[in-house]
């Protein structure tokens, strides 16, 4: 495995790179000697440290608007004349039971989470395959891993995107490209205090007390820098996975998962199986 002080600095494009697991990664890459472009809604120079110099290019633009991100992105690439490590890291979320979100939330949901990480994936592998080369990192979530009581659209945003990237890492492999789907537990950002929340409907009080309760009682997220070491290692890897799970408890919660839905499969087995039937081609009867 390369390490800092053996290989040359790469180029990283970061979205979401103001604040929360998105700066962490930032300055990780930055502090080891790395180039970052760090992408946000209103990112400024100041937000790093002037150490950092030339090294830091922080751009502003929204992730939602393609042309925007192709902006972005070939700038970076002019600058920098490469890149290396692509972190679709931007996100945000909406909290609320399925019956509740209006049209323009279910929207704004898939967004940022999905489309905005699909315009950047499809501007970077431009330059990708050019060089033939590159890993795209996609920050999914603990809510990729299934759907949960009042975060169902945030689930969707996150299973559209991983549907997506499983596609998008058999394509991009056929360039020497690499992707990994990175599936992050509780982390201490401003995530969960900056989500929106849908206008709450009377009959889903009771469900809602049940979960604030549960929440009061839940484990202590850790510090984000602990993720950034993670994604150091994901990306200096000369096999990196396509999946890769952040802290024990998502873990530990995705094999859960797992389990149940092999269970459910296997004991509907009959049922899956005597539902197929090779049959000839009906007769066009038009």
């Amino acid at each position: 495995m390369s390490t800092a002080s053996t290989r040359s600095p790469r180029t990283w494009f970061i979205t979401g790179a103001g604040r929360g697991l998105g700066r962490a990664y930032a300055v990780a890459a930055l502090e080891r000697g790395d180039r970052v472009v760090a992408v946000s809604r209103s990112v400024v120079r100041e937000d790093f440290d002037a150490v950092h110099g030339d090294r830091v290019m922080p751009l502003a633009a929204d992730v939602t608007d393609r042309d925007a991100v192709f902006a972005v992105v070939a700038a970076a690439a002019e600058r920098f004349g490469r890149l290396d490590i692509v972190v679709n890291n931007a996100g945000s979320m909406y909290s609320g039971m399925i019956e509740e979100f209006t049209e323009a939330e279910a929207r704004a949901q898939m967004e940022v989470n999905f489309f905005g990480a699909l315009w950047v994936s499809q501007a970077a592998l431009g330059a990708l395959r050019t060089q033939r080369s590159g890993h795209i990192v996609q920050i999914s979530s603990i809510g990729g891993l299934g759907g949960f009581p009042s975060t169902g659209l945030y689930s969707a945003s996150k299973f559209a995107l991983e549907g997506m990237s499983e596609a998008l890492a058999q394509e991009a492999a056929t360039f020497g490209v690499k992707v990994t789907i990175v599936q992050p537990g509780g982390y201490w950002t401003n995530l969960y205090t900056s989500m929106t929340a849908t206008t709450p409907a009377e009959p889903y009080g009771p469900l809602r007390e049940e979960l604030a309760r549960q929440w009061a009682e839940g484990s202590i997220d850790s510090d984000p820098r602990l993720a950034a070491e993670a994604m150091l290692a994901l990306v200096d890897s000369p096999e990196p996975p396509q999946r890769l799970l952040l802290g024990s408890m998502v873990y530990d919660l995705a094999f859960d998962l797992s389990r149940r839905r092999m269970a459910d499969w296997s004991g509907w087995e009959r049922v899956s199986r005597a539902a197929e039937r090779a049959v000839p081609a009906p007769a066009d009867h038009s």
